[in-house]
């Protein structure tokens, strides 16, 4: 099976979960739920949820038993984009090509539509603890490193240094750890809450951290790129915005030739964490190319 074969079913995969999930009800908060729709349907490429599928694959695991924590990463995911379009914080007018949910659902109710899914997030991991105990010890687990890879000591204290860094000079090591949290924890989370229900070993679990630390950055630094190099049609939002709010990224600090360079090492960097694992890792090495590649 191809890469993008196999990236497209385990996509369609958390898409069907993520529409059993998350349904829209008629009762008077209605319009909550539908601006919680609005932005988890608005698309996206599912990277974080098919990376956690992947790694149970990897186990040789049977991908549903992740599957209510991928969705649930997602979720955190998107409400943490919902807030990030806010005018106090990138003012963004379009996300994946469509207005930001601010935009059409009004500020008040898109904060209270990230409030709630990032409540229901923790509902839904917690529901499939309650449901079925069979290893709620991996399950707790799981549940611990998204819940701190989500807070203060990773996403969100990254979006704190990234805020108030802005039209600041910082040093090199300032903005890899700022991305290592703002971004790179989102995709570490879905990686080691897989490889802790999949009972990985602690060799097995730290080459993961390696291959997820590197693959985030990696991720980060494409974006930088791409906000330089893309374009509306690709992007799905107005690219530039680093360079309007004097914000430091690879590009700015390295210049574009040098941030291409260390992408490209980053990434084999990332490939040669998972070969390590000496298991079945093709797709995983193939997800890195994905990332440097890729066009949004």
């Amino acid at each position: 099976m191809s890469f993008e074969h196999k990236y497209s079913q385990l996509a369609g995969a958390v898409n069907l979960a993520l529409e059993d999930f998350l349904q829209e009800y008629d009762c008077p908060q209605q319009n909550l739920y539908k601006a919680m729709k609005y932005s988890l349907s608005a698309g996206g490429k599912r990277l974080r949820p098919v990376l956690s599928l992947a790694v149970c694959e990897l186990f040789d695991e049977d991908y549903r038993i992740a599957l209510p924590y991928a969705c649930a990463i997602e979720m955190i995911h998107t409400y943490s984009l919902i807030h990030d379009d806010l005018p106090a914080m990138d003012n963004d007018d379009y996300r994946r090509g469509k207005l930001t949910n601010h935009k059409v659902f009004g500020e008040a109710t898109a904060i209270l539509a990230g409030d709630a899914l990032l409540n229901y997030a923790y509902e839904i991991m917690h529901e499939d603890a309650l449901k079925n105990n069979t290893y709620l010890d991996r399950k707790i687990r799981a549940m611990a490193i998204i819940s701190n890879l989500s807070g203060a000591s990773g996403m969100v204290g990254g979006q704190v240094v990234d805020i108030e860094s802005e039209d600041k000079i910082i040093s090199p090591e300032l903005l890899s750890y700022m991305h290592s949290k703002k971004t790179a924890a989102l995709i570490k989370a879905p990686i080691l809450s897989a490889a802790a229900l999949c009972n990985a070993t602690t060799k097995e679990f730290n080459l993961l951290e390696q291959y997820a630390e590197k693959v985030g950055l990696a991720f980060q630094i494409k974006d930088d790129i791409l906000d330089l190099k893309g374009n509306f049609n690709d992007m799905g939002k107005l690219t530039g915005n680093d360079a309007a709010k004097k914000k430091q990224t690879f590009v700015t600090l390295y210049g574009i030739s040098k941030a291409e360079e260390i992408l490209a090492k980053t990434a084999k960097d990332a490939q040669k964490s998972i070969q390590k694992i000496k298991l079945d890792s093709k797709f995983l090495e193939s997800l890195v190319g994905y990332i440097v590649t890729r066009n949004n």
